[in-house]
């Protein structure tokens, strides 16, 4: 669910309620402010404070996009991403600029910090990655 927690939070309050443990919340993010509608509205809310209380409702995770980086394959946001998982409680994913193994290698050392998994999507389609072997390097530094 993206935007539509964002715009309607007691929608995904009820959502919890009704599929606990079932639910993750994507939320799309530039300059650490939140942005909904397909990335055409930016909020005034921030990622963190958002993360934080959508947390309490009882997600199962979080999907942390960069959308500065998205599509870009310019390097994942390891920073902003690394930041919002040691504040959260629940898993984080992240999304946005993976460009290389070395992307994945960099979130895999964050595992301990609450990053649990990443999305692919340019870089997978475009071949930069190599899925199998992506995996592979993933399991052997998290193993």
């Amino acid at each position: 669910i993206g935007t539509a927690a964002v715009k309607n939070p007691g929608f995904l309050h009820d959502a919890c309620s009704a599929f606990g443990g079932h639910v993750i919340v994507a939320l799309d993010g530039k300059g650490g402010k939140v942005a909904t509608d397909g990335w055409s509205k930016m909020t005034g809310h921030d990622v963190t404070d958002l993360a934080l209380k959508f947390e309490d409702y009882g997600l199962e995770a979080i999907i942390y996009t960069d959308i500065g980086r998205d599509g870009m394959m310019t390097g994942v946001n390891v920073e902003a991403t690394a930041a919002l998982a040691k504040q959260v409680k629940i898993p984080v994913i992240a999304s946005g600029g993976v460009a290389s193994l070395a992307d994945i290698e960099q979130l895999c050392a964050l595992e301990d910090d609450g990053v649990e998994g990443v999305v692919l999507g340019r870089s997978l389609y475009e071949g930069a990655i190599d899925f199998k072997a992506a995996q592979e390097r993933a399991d052997a530094l998290t193993a």
